[in-house]
């Protein structure tokens, strides 16, 4: 049993110190199971798997640039907009003040007074835009490294598909390698099935967002409908931060309760609808996981990689799953997982 705990703390302090290369590579795992059949389609029409995986990565790369130099448009105008949008929110922040400054008031009067020769020290504080700027850098540098690796990840998983399938089927003795190769299939089919019934329900949450901001005269409908359909995609939270964008956009323009009530009815709606009605018919099928391992994946995994651990943490969890299910002493825990 010790040894157990022993063997589950250094993986856990293992994901921990390497989040950063297992999160690129769950990353680029994930987008190779949602391309496969574009390059299985196209290996059918008698392209070489190399040129076709090469050709798909390619087409990705150009469609992503051309949604981050939209998006880049879209926040430019936000930007020069901005001195408009701080209004509304300053006097927010002066009410929120003053209330505060009013409750300090009444604390600091029941509060014990000074005692003759005390001393009060004062720590200074370092600057918190300097603070925020550098402790970001260390995470942009992160990112901006991980994100250059994907591509070649992703090209290299697509095209050598076939010898990696092999080369891993060669790592287990012969006995074991028909259940290997069955749950290496059952991985598949869930991974794939939750990458594209994910992006189906993700794109539905937008188009729908994006709809109702241009009925109800949004500015930005499109920027706000993105951020707050993929914001909506993540469990629980998701409706609170699927609020944000459509809030901070619209204390320009509107000046009542109305809308804003109406924007929290419309976007909670439709993560109730995605969460009950979507994700079990796209994703749930293949994906059988219970609303308590549900929820705690996603305090784990979020307490160990953050908001991309939020992201993975239904992959992550649906995998261990499937391997649970497939080894006999650990099927215990594969149907305390099921849904």
């Amino acid at each position: 049993m010790s040894a157990r705990i022993i063997a589950g703390g250094i993986v856990i302090a293992f994901c921990y110190w390497a989040s950063s290369v297992l999160v690129t590579l769950i990353v680029s795992v994930l987008l190779a199971y949602f391309l496969d059949p574009v390059v299985t389609w196209m290996e059918e029409w008698h392209i070489p798997r190399a040129l076709g995986s090469l050709l798909v990565v390619l087409f990705s790369l150009a469609l992503i640039m051309i949604m981050v130099w939209t998006l880049v448009e879209r926040v430019d105008q936000f930007g020069r907009d901005w001195p408009n949008y701080q209004k509304p929110l300053r006097a927010a922040a002066n009410v929120v003040e003053k209330r505060l400054e009013t409750f300090e008031a009444h604390v600091s009067e029941i509060e014990p007074t000074q005692k003759p020769g005390e001393r009060i020290v004062e720590v200074a504080e370092s600057h918190p835009v300097r603070s925020a700027l550098l402790s970001r850098l260390g995470s942009l540098y992160s990112f901006i490294l991980a994100a250059t690796f994907v591509p070649f990840l992703l090209f290299f998983m697509l095209a050598a598909k076939r010898q990696v399938w092999h080369a891993t089927m060669q790592l287990f003795p012969t006995t074991k390698r028909t259940d290997v190769k069955q749950t290496l299939t059952d991985i598949s089919l869930v991974l794939r099935s939750y990458v594209v019934g994910t992006a189906l329900v993700g794109l539905i949450l937008v188009v729908a967002s994006w709809m109702f901001f241009l009925v109800m005269g949004l500015e930005f409908p499109f920027l706000t409908a993105l951020l707050s359909g993929m914001f909506n995609l993540i469990p629980y939270l998701g409706v609170v931060l699927s609020w944000l964008p459509p809030l901070l956009i619209g204390l320009k323009q509107f000046h009542t309760v109305g809308p804003f009530f109406g924007i929290f009815t419309v976007l909670t709606v439709l993560h109730l609808v995605a969460a009950n009605l979507l994700v079990p018919a796209l994703v749930g099928w293949r994906v059988r996981l219970n609303a308590l391992a549900l929820t705690l994946s996603l305090l784990f995994w979020g307490w160990l990689w953050g908001g991309m651990g939020l992201i993975l943490a239904i992959p992550i969890t649906a995998v261990i799953k499937v391997i649970c299910d497939h080894v006999e002493s650990m099927q215990p825990v594969g149907r305390w997982l099921s849904g």
